[in-house]
């Protein structure tokens, strides 16, 4: 019998643009969430994962150690509670990225991944961080993740996590592969003039590389008061070939859904034995640099 899996990527503009709020800008967020990932379950699907850092503004377009304060524990916050509580009422596989405080004064940009029974399952602390160009002070709020690259076994697929900036990096994204991945997520935040000519080149290239699905996620609209860019949408899924197979719009908050014909991975492993003819033993110099 297939195993195809219904997975669905929701992308979304800031629900409150011209606040400053950061309480009130938290919970529109999550509140214009919950509707999205309610119209998720209504199409079925059995996967939600959710962009970077979803209950807020791109903030690290400036430095201002007031973004501390919308940061919480995982999974004892009040934020992954309520996503236990909506995967489970939805018997939906859920991946959340938050903002992470471990303890007073350590910050990590972290995805929760939830079983469909709501129950969590763990995280992944993103491992590259960048602090470049004007708007994109990453360094200043979060610490490099130190968890590895763990792979989550459930119902619907073994499901890996890179997160935005992770995307350059196609060490980790071997490692996910090597450690069974079978779908991997990489929730973001990005704009058109930085990023956009990579967009649609490392993830496919991540996908072939590896043999599994991709799903690309980014935000939309412009965020004031820093205007680094547009947020350029375009969230996607790419299968093991790394074809794109379905994509969102540039501009519109969207529910983007796929399924996703997890046997196609070993159709395609049978064919390109990358795996099989990895030379590790020869590999041990790029990590001497």
């Amino acid at each position: 019998m297939p195993r195809v899996t219904r997975t669905a990527l929701i992308q979304a503009a800031n629900a409150l643009p011209d606040s400053d709020d950061l309480a009130a800008i938290k919970k529109a967020m999550i509140d214009k969430h919950v509707t999205l990932i309610e119209e998720a379950a209504e199409k079925g699907a059995n996967v939600c994962c959710l962009q970077e850092i979803f209950y807020g503004p791109y903030f690290c377009a400036e430095q201002d150690t007031r973004w501390y304060d919308i940061a919480e524990p995982i999974p004892d916050g009040p934020t992954i509670k309520l996503m236990q509580q909506l995967a489970k009422k939805h018997r939906m596989v859920m991946v959340v990225p938050i903002y992470e405080t471990p303890m007073t004064g350590v910050y990590y940009n972290t995805a929760a991944v939830i079983d469909e029974q709501g129950n969590y399952l763990g995280k992944y602390r993103k491992h590259h961080i960048p602090h470049c160009q004007p708007g994109f002070w990453e360094k200043f709020y979060f610490k490099p993740g130190n968890g590895g690259y763990p792979v989550f076994d459930t119902i619907f697929g073994k499901i890996g996590v890179y997160i935005c900036y992770d995307r350059h990096f196609p060490e980790g994204a071997r490692a996910l592969g090597l450690n069974g991945a079978e779908i991997v997520f990489n929730p973001s935040a990005t704009v058109a003039g930085l990023s956009e000519y990579l967009w649609k080149l490392e993830q496919p290239a991540h996908a072939v590389a590896n043999q599994y699905f991709v799903g690309a996620i980014n935000r939309v609209g412009t965020e004031s008061p820093w205007n680094i860019g547009k947020f350029y949408g375009q969230s996607y899924f790419c299968n093991p070939r790394g074809q794109i197979i379905v994509e969102g719009s540039r501009d519109n908050d969207e529910v983007v859904i796929a399924d996703l014909d997890l046997d196609m991975i070993r159709e395609v492993r049978d064919t390109w034995q990358f795996f099989r003819d990895r030379r590790p033993e020869s590999y041990g110099s790029l990590t001497d640099i």
